[in-house]
């Protein structure tokens, strides 16, 4: 309550000379002032000035909003500064620099008249520079903040897909950053519109030439207060007109926009609509091609693959997964990649000329475009007709099992449905390197299941190289045939999915696949651990690492037995602790138990064997584990 009195007072102190205009106006003779010749010729000159103004920030403005937004070079606060000094600097100021800039006697206006015959002050074309001057900024401003708000990912997308820049641009940018542009449009040619300080001292105010409505209503205030007033109101109507037609695209939300997340659209096809049968894999989209990267970034490491291969790149936040996949599609300079894929060396190649597609965690489809547009765009930027791609198109959507939602908008799909639409369109951009990063991330675990089983279909028949970012050692497991492990830019482990299940040489790996990893040095007898001192023997399990060296030991949580006292005779593994957790999984229960003597180890047992034990959280009891039942690994 006590900020809205004084929110009522700014309310009244921005409608009252509103209302002053009004009830000032006289409405008998409006039309008569309006539809006079000097008011006419002041209207048409204004609006050819406005809209030449228009032109020429649109020309001049959109590049650089989207230079502000997209790079970084030195001097980018500066430039900035002077996209909005004309917004804070005095117009007749501004009218001022221009015509020491652009006069007969300025800095370039000598030049301008002697080499191209072109004389700006006291002329219509200076009223536009005049105006475009002052409008430029809410143009650049606007388009920035849109252009900052959409992020790169999707013009990155459209880029793996084979789009050059400049289509990228005109068919992904634009569209996307339409509303924010067309609000800074609006605001641009209104300003332009109502320029008076800036126009009247640089171009003068000449009947016919330069005199705008704005000069018209300045000097109407002398003569005929009355017609002045009409004029106002005329202009007011016209800024009003601008802001009711950018009603909910002032702050970037477009009326009408649907947002659907995991509920599919009415009438759409659940996401969960499968075949019962395993779907025969489609025809191969491009000829296979081996994989040979040399990457360099947080380290150096070589990656090579046959074709038709799948890998699954695993490790903890900030191992490098995302920077190896940009690395690999020439967007980062964090990485480096010298690649070759088949017989082509593509590593000084842009983006759109390496035959890499993407399929980010989000999907990134194209909000503008329909489902089959989205799958078709890859084809169309590789000059395949439109017919043509569309058809292709259409087959990739029936393959992966959403054919009839090809007209939907992807707002109207469903999670699932938005995911296989981003995987048909990558495959049919034919690329050589597909890129998955954690696609499935999103899903919720039914639809999860849904997808996994789908992708793994169409991995089965593609003919390239393909890399999956995940987290899920299901995923990692069912879809791919190698496994990389990677922490701090360094490879950990590169082998199959039953090895790496069998010989975790990293914590986190062993963890994801829900088993203990303690760290430790290597002993003749078993591990030393690196916190508390303590050994923990264990039985060799294939090559056991050699003494002094980093090693894991990997205890499965089933092999982790507990005890409310010690048990008897002399086990060489058995810890006291204190359980803090247990929870539920599947049938199953898992008990957290911490100890001064070893880092924290989790149990498995069964709800009967809990309640025979009375394990609550807070219990003290002892755990013990066979020696047989540890596996030491070199880490």
């Amino acid at each position: 309550m006590t900020l809205a009195v004084p929110a009522l007072i700014a309310v009244a102190f921005l409608l009252l000379p509103l209302v002053g205009i009004l009830a000032r106006t006289s409405w008998h003779g409006l039309g008569q002032d309006l539809t006079s010749h000097e008011s006419l010729q002041a209207l048409r000159l204004s609006l050819v000035v406005s809209l030449w103004a228009l032109a020429l920030s649109l020309v001049l403005g959109v590049p650089l909003a989207w230079i502000l937004a997209r790079t970084e070079f030195p001097g980018k606060p500066v430039v900035r500064s002077l996209v909005l000094l004309p917004m804070v600097l005095p117009p007749t100021v501004g009218g001022v620099a221009l015509l020491l800039s652009f006069g007969r006697r300025g800095v370039l206006g000598p030049l301008l008249e002697d080499w191209f015959g072109v004389t700006l002050p006291f002329h219509t074309s200076g009223a536009v520079v005049a105006a475009a001057f002052v409008a430029m900024p809410f143009l650049v401003i606007s388009l920035e903040g849109a252009l900052a708000g959409l992020g790169p990912r999707h013009e990155e997308t459209a880029a793996s897909l084979g789009a050059s820049p400049v289509r990228v641009f005109f068919t992904v940018t634009v569209p996307m950053v339409a509303p924010g542009l067309a609000a800074g449009a609006a605001l641009t040619w209104a300003r332009a519109l109502g320029e008076f300080g800036a126009t009247i001292t640089f171009a003068g105010n000449l009947p016919g030439t330069t005199q705008t409505l704005p000069l018209q209503v300045y000097l109407l205030l002398q003569d005929d207060p009355e017609a002045a007033t009409s004029a106002s109101l005329l202009l007011l109507v016209i800024a009003m007109a601008v802001l009711v037609g950018m009603r909910g695209r002032w702050t970037g939300q477009p009326r009408g926009r649907r947002r659907v997340h995991e509920a599919a659209a009415p009438g759409a096809e659940p996401a969960a609509a499968l075949p019962a049968e395993p779907e025969p894999a489609p025809a191969p989209a491009a000829g296979g091609a081996s994989l040979h990267a040399g990457i360099t970034g947080f380290d150096e490491f070589v990656l090579t693959a046959d074709a038709g291969t799948t890998i699954a790149v695993v490790g903890p936040n900030g191992a490098g997964k995302t920077t190896l996949l940009r690395a690999l599609l020439g967007l980062t300079h964090r990485a480096h990649a010298e690649l070759r894929l088949g017989d082509a060396d593509v590593t000084t190649a842009p983006p759109h000329r390496r035959e890499v597609a993407w399929v980010p965690q989000d999907g990134a489809l194209f909000p503008h475009l329909s489902a089959l547009g989205n799958t078709a765009y890859g084809l169309r930027a590789h000059g395949v007709p439109r017919a043509e791609a569309r058809r292709a198109a259409q087959g990739w959507l029936d393959r992966l099992g959403v054919g009839n939602l090809g007209h939907r908008k992807p707002a109207q799909l469903s999670g699932g449905q938005a995911q296989r639409v981003a995987l048909a369109r990558a495959l049919a951009a034919r690329p050589r390197l597909l890129l998955l990063d954690e696609p499935l991330a999103a899903l919720d675990q039914t639809t999860r299941a849904q997808v996994r089983h789908t992708l793994r279909t169409h991995l089965a028949g593609f003919p390239g190289v393909c890399l999956i970012v995940t987290h899920d050692p299901v995923e990692a497991v069912s879809l791919a045939d190698r496994v990389l492990v990677l922490d701090h830019g360094r490879v950990l482990q590169d082998a199959p999915p039953t090895e790496v299940a069998r010989h975790p040489r990293s914590p986190w790996v062993a963890r994801m696949l829900g088993r203990n990893a303690w760290p430790g040095t290597a002993t003749a007898g078993g591990l030393r651990l690196d916190a508390t001192g303590t050994t923990v023997v264990a039985a060799p399990d294939g090559p056991a690492p050699a003494p002094g060296a980093p090693a894991l030991a990997i205890i499965a949580p089933e092999a982790v037995a507990l005890h409310r006292e010690r048990p008897a005779g002399s086990p060489r593994n058995v810890w006291p602790g204190t359980v803090r957790e247990v929870t539920a999984v599947g049938s199953r229960l898992r008990v957290l138990v911490t100890s001064e003597h070893t880092p924290d180890l989790i149990a498995e047992i069964t709800p009967q064997a809990a309640a025979e034990l009375g394990i609550g959280d807070g219990s003290r009891v002892h755990m013990s584990v066979k020696a047989t039942e540890i596996a030491l690994v070199a880490s």
